[in-house]
């Protein structure tokens, strides 16, 4: 008997678990927007270190959610993290700064950094371990590209998303 019910608590506590995600997760979503700031309202300047990367994909998930856009999260988080990864290794800058615009028909996610050292999309083998960031942004976007600024660059991709 003991066995039977330690197969049956996971699937409860699954079965609860997918029961309520969406209201925790636009709670945390909001927290994360207030604590840190809304990059869809204006540039939010993050600290360069790889701890700043999963600030950064939070902040881009919780803007997706109040877009109604969560089909694009696992996407955007894997893009958002290529380019920060940049931004940290590559620049040397303090910080970094992130932005996210919707307009109809697309979304762009912009990191801006103040090196003007261009980004370089590398061939990629198969047993390359590392290289892959901007391969990654180049197949999984839309559209991406690199500004240059009269102090650093705005590197940025763009997904065409489904209006309503």
């Amino acid at each position: 008997m003991a066995g039977r019910g330690a197969s049956e608590q996971p699937q409860r506590v699954t079965i609860a678990a997918a029961a309520w995600p969406s209201a925790a997760a636009d709670e945390a979503a909001v927290k994360a927007l207030d604590l840190v700031g809304d990059p869809s309202v204006e540039e939010v300047r993050l600290t360069s270190r790889p701890e700043s990367a999963s600030t950064a994909r939070r902040l881009a998930v919780s803007v997706l959610r109040q877009w109604s856009l969560p089909q694009l999260s696992d996407t955007v988080e894997l893009l958002v993290s290529e380019l920060v990864g940049n931004a940290v290794r590559h620049t040397g800058a303090r910080t970094f700064g992130i932005r996210m615009l919707h307009r109809r028909g697309w979304i762009r996610v912009e990191v801006r950094d103040p090196s003007r050292a261009l980004p370089c999309l590398l061939p990629v083998r198969e047993l390359d371990v590392s290289g892959r960031g901007l391969f990654l942004v180049d197949k999984l976007s839309d559209r991406w590209g690199v500004d240059l600024q009269p102090r650093g660059k705005t590197t940025w991709f763009e997904l065409r998303v489904l209006d309503r």
